[in-house]
């Protein structure tokens, strides 16, 4: 609104209103008899005069303005006689009208313009209302399509994080169980197609194996009637054969009165760790196999690192060692049974460790054992093993020999020893090639080759009943016998200069040369325990001896029977056990009465320490008295 406009729609009270009719009548007459008085003057300056009161008064102060405006111009026309002629009362009719007509105009245009402006204004401030109801909803529509572009954030992000979990969404009405929402993932993980709609129940039942449906029923209506979660885990299989392994947990849902009547649930596809379990599992299974293996082989290879041999290799170069040894590469190769027969002290062992070197098992355990040196009720179980609570003190399984030697060879040293039962059951494993252990029920395959060796007459032993008949001919397949050291005299140099070079070596000296007459002597001699007494005089000479020059004191051999001088066989027993026990008791002074490891007299004396401890319990040697003597001392 201008301010022009303003001025014009000032509307002053009513009694002003008709004050400026009565002043301004009254001024207008002045004004036209001083300055005009003619009628036209006057009549045009009374107009405007109604014109404005009624403008600025209304209506009312139109009327009085007119009426007086009247009065002025009719007192005017016909002065003071007030006899006017007909010309004049037509004119002054006429005035009056128009003064009514120019008032009532001029008033209503007022009201017409206030009305407008009141519309105008209204018009304004509805406009504003609008203005501001227009930006209201601009904002709302702002913040309900930032919730929305949120809204589908979340979604997407849900729906991504679904298919890396590979994790399923959905929810059930009770009862009935049909579908109220799917996911896409849960889709994807039961083979359906999201264009088909939701799906029914018994379509789903459809797609898991009958015995998984009966447990999935079954959780879902245990867990419907005690209004609790469930959890259960069963399979799919899909149209093409692919079976999916699932795990689903479902939550209820209560309405207002406290029933369920909905289940929200979660499908997780567990297939990759269904699949890498099983992998796992058969890893673990494999590892178990391989452990136990390196298991089986690593007690073998700690028997044969423990265990000290007679010698390292074979030495000597006599006819009737030639012959022994070309027998040997020509049974090696193959997988026959081998019996070695020999006096004690031969190397039986170490023929058969040849044998099983050369053979195509030479990868595989060589596992030895004594069975002499073995209690008769645990030869069993040391050769078959044994179940737990077999028998008292059986706390827990046991691998057998035969067990550790899976793949290779086991050498039954003194098979001639083995109690009768124990005997049936080796002859079941020539024959059979399987074992039970003690105190099972299941058979077990075995693939070993067996080399017995003995230094029994084992025909003498099946005529005395000892030895069963069958289980020799079976043992019997590849004879080799190894000569006494007697009959091969020309290896003895060759065995000497080996001995010395060996035995030097560990402690720490050196020899130039041998007494000639030690060494004639030692060719002489008819040693009755063979290469196994060599071995020891020769040890001991080296630790004994001082100089560069090797000499053996012969009185170590002079209480040892000559081969021309005829003895009984009972002076010749006690003169052997006199000699051996003396050996191991110096041999357990020398060690503080231990036994065992590697610096225990067992490795002094070349034999295992099984052996020795039953020649000590055979001999009735006291053991701890040295570990007595070799404290104070």
């Amino acid at each position: 609104m201008s301010r022009l406009d303003r001025i014009l729609l000032i509307r002053p009270s009513r009694f002003w209103g008709y004050g400026v009719a009565v002043l301004s009548c009254v001024a207008s007459a002045i004004i036209s008899h001083w300055l005009a008085p003619q009628a036209g003057f006057l009549g045009t300056l009374f107009l405007c005069v109604v014109a404005l009161v009624g403008w600025y008064g209304g209506v009312g102060p139109c009327l009085l303005a007119t009426a007086l405006s009247s009065l002025a111009f009719y007192i005017h026309l016909l002065g003071p006689t007030f006899g006017p002629p007909p010309p004049v009362t037509a004119r002054l009719s006429m005035y009056i009208v128009s003064n009514l007509v120019i008032g009532l105009l001029s008033a209503a245009q007022r009201k017409a313009k206030e009305s407008i402006m009141r519309a105008r204004d209204d018009l304004k401030l509805t406009v504003q209302d609008l203005q501001r109801t227009n930006e209201g909803l601009d904002a709302e529509s702002c913040e309900r399509k930032q919730a929305e572009d949120q809204l589908r954030r979340s979604e997407s992000y849900l729906a991504e994080a679904q298919k890396l979990t590979h994790t399923g969404s959905g929810a059930w009405s009770v009862p009935g169980w049909d579908a109220l929402y799917l996911s896409e993932e849960w889709y994807r993980i039961y083979g359906f197609d999201p264009k088909n709609g939701l799906s029914a129940w018994k379509d789903r039942l459809q797609r898991m194996p009958p015995e998984d449906q009966a447990k999935v029923q079954e959780a879902k209506e245990r867990a419907a009637s005690e209004k609790s979660d469930y959890e259960v885990d069963h399979r799919i299989i899909l149209p093409d054969g692919t079976v999916k392994y699932t795990h689903t947990v479902g939550h209820p849902v209560l309405n207002a009165s406290g029933d369920v009547e909905q289940f929200v649930c979660t499908l997780m596809d567990v297939t990759e760790r269904k699949q890498a379990e099983e992998a796992l599992r058969k890893a673990f299974e494999e590892i178990k196999g391989l452990r136990d293996q390196l298991f089986k082989e690593n007690i073998a290879l700690k028997e044969e690192v423990d265990r000290v041999s007679m010698f390292e290799e074979i030495v000597g170069t006599s006819p009737t060692l030639r012959a022994v040894l070309s027998r040997v590469s020509r049974v090696a190769p193959t997988d026959s049974t081998v019996l070695i027969t020999g006096e004690t002290g031969t190397g039986k062992e170490l023929i058969a460790r040849a044998v099983h070197k050369r053979s195509q098992r030479s990868s595989r355990p060589f596992v030895s054992v004594n069975c002499a040196a073995i209690p008769r009720d645990l030869i069993a179980s040391e050769l078959f093993g044994h179940e737990k609570g077999a028998f008292t003190g059986a706390m827990q399984r046991r691998l057998g020999r035969f067990e550790l030697a899976e793949g290779g060879t086991i050498f039954l040293d003194e098979i001639g020893e083995l109690p009768a039962e124990t005997q049936i059951a080796l002859l079941r494993v020539l024959q059979e090639r399987e074992f039970e252990r003690v105190g099972g029920t299941g058979s077990i395959r075995t693939n070993v080759r067996v080399i017995a060796a003995t230094n029994r007459d084992l025909q003498a032993a099946i005529t005395a009943n000892t030895f069963r008949s069958d289980l020799f001919y079976r043992l019997n397949v590849f004879p080799i016998a190894v000569p006494p050291l007697r009959e091969r005299r020309e290896d003895i140099p060759v065995l000497v200069a080996y001995f010395i070079d060996r035995f030097a070596r560990k402690a720490g000296k050196s020899f130039r040369t041998v007494n000639k007459q030690s060494l004639e002597f030692l060719q002489s001699y008819p040693w009755p325990g063979n290469i196994r007494e060599l071995q020891n005089i020769i040890e001991r000479s080296v630790i004994v001896c001082d100089t560069e020059n090797f000499s053996v004191d012969e009185s170590w051999l002079s209480r040892q029977p000559n081969a021309s001088e005829p003895k009984g066989q009972p002076e010749l027993s006690q003169m052997l056990a006199a000699q051996e026990k003396e050996m191991i008791e110096t041999a357990l002074r020398e060690s503080g009465g231990r036994v065992s490891g590697p610096s225990g007299a067992a490795v002094k004396l070349g034999i295992p320490g099984s052996t020795l401890d039953s020649k000590i319990r055979s001999l009735r040697i006291d053991k701890n008295r040295f570990k007595t003597a070799h404290f104070l001392t």
